[in-house]
This record gives C-alpha cells, sequence and structure tokens, in this order.
C-alpha cells in the first residue's frame, strides 16, 4: 500500500503484534485495544507527515529480529578465518593479508585475489570463485552451522573500548518500510555487487552494524550472559579481542525478542550497500515465489513471513549494538592539490570561513574544529559563528560545512562522491597517514575532522535525512566469516 492510500482510510491504523503488521482497526474496537495495547501518537509514517486529522489516531512500530542458525568457525580455527570487511581494504592489501593463509575469508568476500591480477573485479569467474572458496570451507568442516536457530552475542575490546552487540537476522521488510533508518546513499554498483555475491554463495557472510536507543533490560541480560565462558575468542593480528556466546535456551530467546518490541526503530550504522542488497535479492526472491492469495489480502505482511515465499532472504544478518558503546572515529580528508593558489592565498581564503589558530593541532577536541596539515604544518580551524549557526541537524556537521563553504568554493570540489581530487582517510589510519601523504607530494594539503556524534546520526536518520558520503567510522569492525546466515 503507498503511504498516501493512508489518508484515504475511515479508520485508524494500529500494529497487529501476532502478525507484525499494519491493520485498519474499526471504531467498535479502538477502545478495547486502546487498553490492551496503548501505543504512542505519531506524527509521521515512514517519514510521510500525517494529515491533523489522523494524528489523534495510534500507530506504534516496533523492530523485528529473529534467530538463526548460525554458520560458524571452528573455535580453535576462528583466528585464522575471520577477516576485516571487504570494503576496508584493496585487492593488493587483502592479497597480502591472506597470503599463505588457506582459510582467510578473504578468498570469499573478495576472491579475485586468488585470481590474476587486474581480474575485473565483477567479472563472473569472481563470484564462482569466492562460492568455490566458501564450499571448501564448509566441505573441510572449518565452518559448521548449529543444529537450531539461536542467538548470539559478539563482544569486541579495542584498546579500552568495549563493545557487545546481538547476533541476530533483521527484517528486509522493515528496511524497505523505513523501520530500519538509513542515512547515507548507496551507489548502483556496489548493491549489484554485494547481491551478486550473495546470491551465488545463497548466504550473507558480512553483517551489517545495526544499533538502538539502549534498553535496561537487555543491557541485564547480555551482562549476565556475558560472565559465562564463551564459545569463541581470539586476538586479530590488530589487537582487537573478538568473543562470541550462544543463546539458544527457548526462555531467553523468548525474552530477548519480547524486548525488542519496545525497540521502536533500528538504524544502520555501517554497512547500507549489504542491506540494500539484502534487500534486493529478499525482492527478486519474493517475485520469483509470490506469496499465497491469503496472505496478499494484507496491505503490509508480516515481516519477511515464510508466507511471502522468499524463505530465510526475508531477514538479513545484523549485529544491534545500542548507541552508548558505539565508538566513533573521525573520517579526514586529503585534496590533491591547492587548486591552484599558493599556500599564504589559501590560508587568507580559509581565514573568511574560519578562524585559524597557526601553529596548532591535527587532532580537532570539538565541534566545528578542523586540523588543516599543509606543508609539513598544522593548523587548527575554528568555523566563524555565522557559518555554524543553524539548527538544522545535516547543515550543522562539520563535514557538510566543509563541502559548502570549502570545498566546493575555494578548491572547486563540487561533488565529493565523483571528484578525484579529494580522498578520505579513516580515523583507525590516525593523523600521522595524513602527514606522510602530503609530505609524499601525493597530495597537497589534509583536514582531519572531529568524528560526527552518534546522535547526530539518529536524529538525522529519524527526519528522513542523508548525511555527506564518509561522515563517520565506527571502529572495531565487525569480522566477516565470524557468523553467517545462509539462505533457503
Amino acid at each position: 500500500m503507498r503511504a498516501n492510500d493512508f489518508w484515504s482510510m475511515r479508520f485508524p491504523f494500529v500494529v497487529c503484534r501476532t502478525r507484525r503488521c499494519y491493520c485498519p482497526l474499526p471504531r467498535a474496537g479502538r477502545a478495547e485495544v486502546a487498553e490492551k495495547y496503548p501505543e504512542t501518537p505519531v506524527k509521521e509514517l515512514f517519514g510521510v507527515p500525517l494529515p491533523a486529522p489522523l494524528r489523534m489516531f495510534p500507530i506504534s512500530f516496533m523492530a523485528t529480529i529473529k534467530p538463526f542458525a548460525a554458520l560458524r568457525p571452528k573455535p580453535e580455527l576462528a583466528a585464522r578465518i575471520c577477516e576485516l570487511p571487504y570494503d576496508v581494504m584493496s585487492s593488493d592489501e587483502a592479497r597480502e593479508i591472506a597470503a599463505g593463509n588457506s582459510l582467510s575469508f578473504l578468498r570469499v568476500s573478495k576472491p579475485e585475489i586468488v585470481l590474476p591480477p587486474g581480474t575485473n573485479l565483477y567479472a563472473p569467474e569472481v563470484y564462482a570463485k569466492g562460492r568455490e572458496n566458501f564450499q571448501r570451507l564448509l566441505a573441510s568442516g572449518a565452518l559448521r552451522q548449529d543444529a537450531q536457530p539461536c542467538f548470539y552475542l559478539y563482544q569486541q575490546v579495542m584498546g579500552n573500548h568495549n563493545q557487545t552487540g546481538l547476533v541476530a537476522t533483521a527484517s528486509c521488510q522493515e528496511y524497505l518500510q523505513g523501520i530500519i533508518k538509513k542515512h547515507e546513499l548507496t551507489r548502483p554498483d556496489k548493491e549489484d555487487d554485494r547481491a551478486r555475491h550473495v546470491e551465488t554463495l545463497n548466504a550473507q557472510t558480512g553483517p551489517v552494524f545495526l544499533t538502538y536507543r539502549e534498553v535496561a533490560a537487555l543491557d541485564e541480560l547480555i551482562a549476565r550472559k556475558t560472565v559465562e565462558p564463551p564459545d569463541i575468542h581470539f586476538t586479530a593480528a590488530d589487537k582487537v579481542r573478538h568473543t562470541a556466546w550462544t543463546i539458544a535456551d527457548p526462555a531467553s530467546v523468548l525474552r530477548i525478542q519480547q524486548e525488542f518490541d519496545r525497540v521502536p526503530f533500528l538504524y544502520i550504522a555501517d554497512g547500507h550497500h549489504r542491506s540494500a542488497a539484502a534487500a534486493r535479492v529478499y525482492l527478486k526472491r519474493k517475485e520469483l515465489n509470490p506469496p499465497s492469495r491469503s496472505d496478499r489480502d494484507h496491505s503490509f505482511p508480516s515481516a519477511g513471513s515464510e508466507a511471502d515465499g522468499e524463505g530465510d532472504s526475508g531477514f538479513f544478518l545484523a549485529v544491534i549494538f545500542p548507541r552508548n558503546q558505539l565508538q566513533i572515529l573521525p573520517y579526514h580528508r586529503v585534496l590533491q592539490d591547492l587548486n591552484g593558489m599558493p599556500p599564504a592565498r589559501l590560508l587568507e581564503k580559509l581565514g573568511g570561513v574560519c578562524i585559524i589558530q597557526r601553529a596548532g593541532s591535527g587532532r580537532p577536541t570539538r565541534k566545528h574544529e578542523l586540523g588543516l596539515y599543509l606543508q609539513g604544518h598544522w593548523h587548527t580551524l575554528h568555523f566563524r559563528p555565522k557559518f555554524a549557526a543553524t539548527t538544522d541537524p545535516i547543515e550543522q556537521l562539520d563535514v557538510t560545512l566543509l563541502q559548502r563553504y570549502v570545498f566546493d568554493p575555494i578548491f572547486g570540489i563540487d561533488d565529493p562522491r565523483t571528484s578525484k581530487r579529494v580522498n578520505f582517510v579513516g580515523g583507525i589510519r590516525g593523523t600521522e597517514e595524513l602527514e606522510r601523504l602530503v609530505d609524499s607530494g601525493e597530495y597537497g594539503c589534509a583536514f582531519s575532522m572531529f568524528p560526527t556524534g552518534i546522535e547526530d546520526l539518529m536524529t538525522i536518520a529519524d527526519a528522513g535525512g542523508i548525511m555527506p558520503p564518509k561522515s563517520t567510522w565506527f571502529e572495531p569492525k565487525l569480522r566477516d566469516g565470524m557468523f553467517c546466515h545462509l539462505l533457503t
């Protein structure tokens, strides 16, 4: 049903908690339902403003998660199998990491590394090689599927930072409906790549990183579980510790699902292309296996229900963390040239936008503060108040201000998504990497950023907004191969 179709109906809508669908409620039943299931009136539906007459009616949402029978590494092999995500390294870097390790999951997630250099990354033989390597891990017993659907916990410790997420499958239907919220645009070619990877393997091998507003009861349940002996525990080459537990008892599984009934929305922190690809595979398989007539009678079917005909493809692999445990690092920028200006002229132009502190620091300490590395020296920049004085959550982001008032008018870079003159450096590499790139002569200058806050991300997603490219860098990264979701 289109959003506008709601406006022509005479009945308010409520969420059916049994079928998890949106149903019209006749006037005679309103009092009984309102008493049994108290809801919160809303002003928008899937980001579309509701007409005033309908705002009095209760509409609720909840996040649907499901346990699943994960494919996991043998505990003693986990350190050799599990690898960083495919999209945080080049093919050459992946080839070097996997060298001498026949179990490396990079042979599945970036299978071009075992083909001749220069092979087209999107050639059919690349995906076929990924499937071959994946099947080899299964056949050897290096990866094994659990006997029953479970939830899992995945804890990562990076220095003094500790985060523990729930491993589950999340609904593709809710992704499409906006209950799982996005904050970034995706590129069709990247979606195509991940969709082909999922379809060729018939599995989701890289989790989507989701977050939610923390729930005390879930925090307590997870804290109790993590004092038990883990199933898997290893320290990776980058010194990040990875630990996993299984939640298999029916009472705990039910309790977790009930607690997530109180979570109205999930937010994509990282993995927009993975989730978009999962939704595309779901829609394709649903089209090939249409729902029964009885299920079509419901405008919003149960989220990813088996009746849809798509099977397990209706849900995608996710690790779900409470927002107060996340660590966001900055996403820095390096520019190839100074747009034909001498350094003194560049600083003069920047002075019209920012207050410049010479001999400054490369590590900004607050919002609206930047570092500029130029000719071997750091300068600290503060956006002038007239440029930062806005209440719009997107317009007040440092990455937005930098693009609007610096990159476009001063450097002539109108679209950082397509420009070859700007590159992005994840915060995990540190400001030393910025210095190296500029000092080498490969780039003309660098801007170090202050990290975007998780509240900024969620506020923008709640408003249906899209953040500028490369706004956030989450650390630590989830390991591919730690959990896989087989489709049927």
